[in-house]
């Protein structure tokens, strides 16, 4: 895993669909207690700013929301249902908000301090499956919220995966908002088993970032 190189900041910098598509097939590495866990993300969820009324900064900053504006590569954690993390990668130029939620991926570290991490998990296809989860197993909660991913030195890092087949990237509507829900900017790669099911949303939920 060390071998593949940190995903470059300037490739985060582009728009928010640039952005979520080039991260399809990188991997996030995260040094939890019980040792080094490292995902290959499958899929993914975009949000701009002020012109995307699903996302945390449509209204502009806030403490809360801060990370989103900027610098591009750094993780936004946030609470949500009052019960879980979610975390999105910054992306834009630094002073324009813009995120991509990492929605799920597979583990391609070791598999059994995954299901140690996540011993409810009934597959290992689950484990990291949907974004709550995909958070919990990867231990990312307030703590990492603002940490650089493109810094070696992070305990939060995204490396560098081969661009995806383009004829295996799909797009849909994003899952979870109350606002713009059907804007397609949900993006997975077809035929992987990690990715989420879809729910159509209802006006009470959140999810995006």
């Amino acid at each position: 895993m060390s071998g593949r190189v940190l995903l470059d900041r300037e490739e985060l910098g582009a728009d928010v669909v640039a952005a979520a598509v080039r991260l399809l097939g990188c991997t996030v590495e995260a040094d939890t207690p019980d040792g080094t866990v490292a995902v290959r993300l499958t899929e993914v969820e975009a949000y701009r700013g002020a012109d995307d009324p699903a996302s945390h900064s449509y209204r502009g900053r806030t403490p809360r929301n801060a990370v989103m504006f900027g610098p591009a590569g750094h993780l936004y954690v946030y609470f949500v249902y009052g019960m879980h993390f979610c975390a999105n990668v910054s992306c834009l130029d630094d002073g324009k908000a813009g995120a991509v939620l990492l929605r799920a991926g597979e583990v391609v570290s070791d598999l059994a301090v995954a299901r140690h991490r996540r011993p409810t998990a009934r597959r290992d296809a689950d484990l990291a499956r949907g974004p709550a989860r995909l958070a919990n197993l990867l231990g990312l909660g307030r703590a990492e919220n603002g940490v650089d991913v493109t810094s070696v030195t992070s305990p939060v890092r995204v490396r560098s995966g081969p661009p995806v087949d383009p004829g295996r990237v799909r797009t849909g509507p994003r899952v979870g908002v109350a606002a713009a829900h059907d804007v397609p900017w949900r993006f997975w790669i077809d035929g992987e088993r990690s990715v989420s099911a879809y729910r159509r949303s209802t006006p009470r939920r959140r999810v995006g970032g």
